[in-house]
């Protein structure tokens, strides 16, 4: 007889495409699907287009905070993977009941200790988002954790003293489309046409969901502090989904909003990255940092900080400038002119996409997936 297909769960709550860990996500399952696995997403809410071969199951969670939604999801998701046997349930949300789990977050509880009042630890909130955490990373737990950052996985062993073993270390995982190639100067011209950016202004680039924690608060006090006429030929773009009121109010304060764009989020990215002149990512905290070496291999030099997991491959490239912790906003002011007007920008661009031709960036899909398999292999 021949051998069934291996049966996997794929569990997170939201899918859409332009996230970092969604679109790590699907090109995951597109991997497993192509290893001849069934794979079944079970989804709160899902935006776009479903890959040919992925099942996905939608459960419509309904509470007026996202805990409460998510607690009734995983209610609904316990029950719903005991009427039908999977060989591996793999999330890319910290969950009761997983084989493997995706760290894309960061350490909740480092968080919640180090950022928050006592009175927030009291909350319905912190407990629930603390339980999952610590279901996941518990010493006695067998959850397999797939991490690309080391120094989450040590803040993570520090909270939960989790076996070293359990964790499986990932590379970066960014699409090779992001490359610089011989078309660069057309997706430049291109890009840039698109958002009525001149060819003698400077464009800044801001990348990413979420834009709180991406620092973008930041990014437009840099841009508002700029030299007053280095400011009159500098743009601010940001992509991303979120909502975009609050920063065109501050950039408006600041009187830039004349200059600053919010778009959401796009298929047109590796044109953007060639149209712009510089990224600007000063994330108050971050995993990883995908984006990062997206822009370093299409050759835009990055402006970042050190709390980004991958703030290191930018100084390992030699493209372009990272911001040591403590933050400090004039730091971030002073290396954004002198990144602007640095005649060592073309040496950044180069260096960056040098390092992409050379270092391994891309394999992450392919490694989570050997991960995911493996345990289902096992099990059965």
């Amino acid at each position: 007889m021949p051998t069934p297909p291996l049966k996997l769960a794929f569990c997170l709550y939201k899918y859409f495409p332009h996230g970092g860990m969604q679109r790590a996500f699907i090109r995951i399952a597109r991997i497993c699907l192509d290893a001849g696995a069934q794979v079944t997403a079970f989804v709160i809410h899902w935006q776009g287009e479903v890959p040919a071969g992925l099942n996905v199951e939608k459960f419509e969670a309904t509470g007026m905070f996202n805990h409460t939604r998510y607690e009734r999801y995983q209610h609904w998701l316990g029950k719903r993977l005991k009427r039908e046997h999977f060989d591996c349930v793999a999330g890319f949300n910290k969950m009761p009941g997983l084989d493997v789990y995706y760290a894309a977050d960061t350490c909740y509880l480092e968080k919640a200790l180090t950022a928050r009042s006592g009175l927030y630890r009291s909350t319905p909130r912190f407990r629930h988002f603390a339980a999952c955490e610590r279901v996941v990373f518990d010493p006695a737990a067998k959850t397999r954790i797939l991490m690309s950052s080391p120094t989450q996985m040590e803040i993570f062993r520090r909270h939960y003293a989790t076996p070293l073993e359990r964790f499986h270390r990932l590379p970066p995982g960014i699409a090779r489309d992001r490359m610089a190639g011989e078309d660069a100067a057309e997706r430049r011209r291109r890009g840039r046409h698109s958002l009525g950016i001149r060819d003698d202004a400077l464009l800044v680039l801001l990348i990413g969901s979420g834009f709180i924690t991406k620092g973008l608060d930041r990014a437009l006090d840099a841009i508002g502090a700029l030299p007053p006429a280095l400011r009159s030929r500098t743009h601010l773009v940001a992509i991303g989904t979120d909502d975009p009121g609050r920063f065109r109010s501050h950039a408006a304060r600041l009187g830039i909003d004349a200059r600053f764009q919010v778009l959401s989020g796009r298929d047109d990215i590796p044109d953007l990255l060639q149209a712009g002149d510089l990224l600007i990512h000063p994330a108050y905290i971050e995993n990883t940092g995908s984006v990062l070496n997206e822009e370093l291999v299409a050759g835009l030099p990055v402006l970042t900080t050190d709390v980004c997991g991958f703030a290191h491959y930018i100084t390992d490239a030699g493209a372009g400038c990272v911001v040591g912790s403590p933050y400090r906003q004039s730091e971030l002011d002073q290396a954004l002119v002198n990144m602007l007007i640095s005649p060592e920008r073309e040496s950044w661009r180069k260096n960056g996409i040098t390092f992409g031709t050379t270092a391994d960036l891309y394999s992450l899909p392919q490694r989570a997936a050997e991960v995911i398999l493996d345990a289902a292999a096992k099990r059965t």
